[in-house]
């Protein structure tokens, strides 16, 4: 195996199997290619692209735009101006929503693969034999290395009612026909908050549960109060500490059951949508049998260099677990093929990693937080402008939020930011350099 990848044309090329079809598959794909290897790759469940393409990036973001424009139809700041919108056509806006996903998904997957050589894409389950065997349809495939990318899907809670009840994810509320009167959204984490306001940017009436004291618990209690209250000037009613007792259907709707601070509480809307966190895609594949160790959440533990405990099989993006990006599960893809295919060490490395939620405003991060750098034992100290004292953000007549900068008072080094702003994660180069001239950092 020292010399599998090698390009002499006596050595043996090496073949990896892939099992997934996202983004990671497809980085480690076209990596391995280029490595000269040849590929074989195993999806089942989503098409061709996995989540991003199918039920994530492509169709909510295309949405939250849909939505942006019909909100700011009715609200802006600007004088003299009378603008209004209205949905006429919901179908309409999903039509397009899914033209624009077998369009991406053609042209940004199926296209690029095909232009790879050695690259052979077959449809179906995948169970895992042994560390250099695969089978799938009947067809036994053997293989010098093996990649598991198999993604991640929504996590249901064990709500008493809530199976039979039925409910939206990410993957069936982008393919509605109708426009849900009301909706309540179950979660207070970036999936949560982005469909929320989407839905309620479109029309429907929404409610956030959130079981944690707060939404996105990770970020700090600055953060996530502005936003809350941002979200609430547009009508989202976000509660939080709540504990789920029971779902029901009820006259063509849902209600909830919950307790609130000791005391019971109900919640009544047209649907229910659940973005409780994501589980892996690790069941049915025999995983176990093969000997590989999943943590207790059932993700595929892998080291650094994105290696499971059974020497040969690696595993990259959401199925190994946070951070679930594309832009990370693209980049452990490669990582991980390079890694498999040379025989090489090259450690995953999330140090600068920049992150966005495109609520609106947006939440954007690189690095640490002051409570994580302190964790760290980094003498941290954070500077915060407001962006009422930014010019641009006066200009456009919108001053909601803050950019922080996180730095190590030893060295003077940034160690990291955040944002809370319009187009945040467009802003960063202009807000940074209005702070660095500030505070002289």
């Amino acid at each position: 195996m020292n010399n599998c990848c090698s390009t002499n044309n006596e050595s043996k090329i090496a073949d990896l199997a892939i099992i997934g079809g996202g983004s990671a598959a497809f980085a480690a794909a076209i990596k391995a290619g280029e490595l000269g290897a040849r590929v074989t790759m195993i999806n089942a469940g989503l098409p061709i692209g996995g989540t991003c393409v199918n039920v994530g990036c492509v169709p909510s973001k295309t949405l939250i735009r849909a939505a942006e424009t019909n909100h700011r139809a009715n609200h802006h700041n600007f004088h003299g101006i009378e603008t209004q919108g209205r949905i006429t056509d919901f179908g309409k806006i999903i039509g397009q929503k899914t033209a624009l996903v077998e369009q991406l998904r053609q042209a940004k997957y199926l296209d690029v693969i095909a232009d790879q050589k050695g690259v052979r894409i077959i449809d179906g389950q995948a169970t895992l034999f042994a560390r250099d065997k695969v089978e799938v349809n009947g067809e036994s495939i053997q293989a010098d290395r093996i990649l598991i990318a198999t993604g991640a899907t929504t996590n249901v809670p064990p709500v008493p009612g809530l199976a039979e009840s039925g409910y939206l994810t990410n993957e069936t509320a982008f393919e509605l026909e109708q426009l849900p009167e009301s909706l309540i959204v179950l979660g207070g984490r970036y999936i949560a908050l982005e469909l929320a306001q989407m839905f309620s940017r479109l029309g429907s009436r929404v409610t956030v549960l959130q079981r944690s004291p707060r939404i996105l618990p990770t970020e700090t209690e600055d953060l996530t109060s502005k936003l809350t209250g941002y979200l609430a000037e547009e009508g989202i009613e976000v509660v939080i500490g709540v504990t789920l007792s029971e779902i029901s259907r009820k006259n063509n709707g849902v209600l909830v059951k919950a307790i609130i601070n000791g005391a019971p509480k109900e919640f009544r809307a047209s649907q229910i949508l659940i973005a409780t966190g994501r589980k892996p895609n690790t069941s049915g594949m025999g995983l176990e049998k093969a000997g590989l160790i999943l943590d207790p959440r059932g993700f595929l533990v892998v080291d650094d260099v994105l290696q499971s405990n059974v020497a040969g099989i690696y595993g990259a993006g959401d199925v190994v677990g946070e951070p679930m990006f594309v832009y990370t599960a693209a980049y452990e893809g490669a990582l991980a093929a390079e890694n498999a295919i040379l025989g090489s060490s090259k450690k995953r490395d999330y140090t600068a990693l920049p992150w966005v939620i495109f609520t609106d405003p947006q939440v954007a991060g690189a690095g640490f937080d002051k409570q994580q750098a302190l964790a760290q034992g980094i003498d941290a100290e954070a500077a915060t402008l407001n962006l009422e004292h930014v010019p641009r953000s006066l200009a456009a007549r919108d001053t909601r939020g803050f950019i922080k900068l996180i730095r190590d008072r030893a060295t003077d080094r940034l160690v990291g930011a955040r944002i809370l702003a319009p187009e945040g994660s467009e802003r960063w180069p202009g807000l940074f350099r209005q702070l660095f001239s500030i505070y002289k950092w």
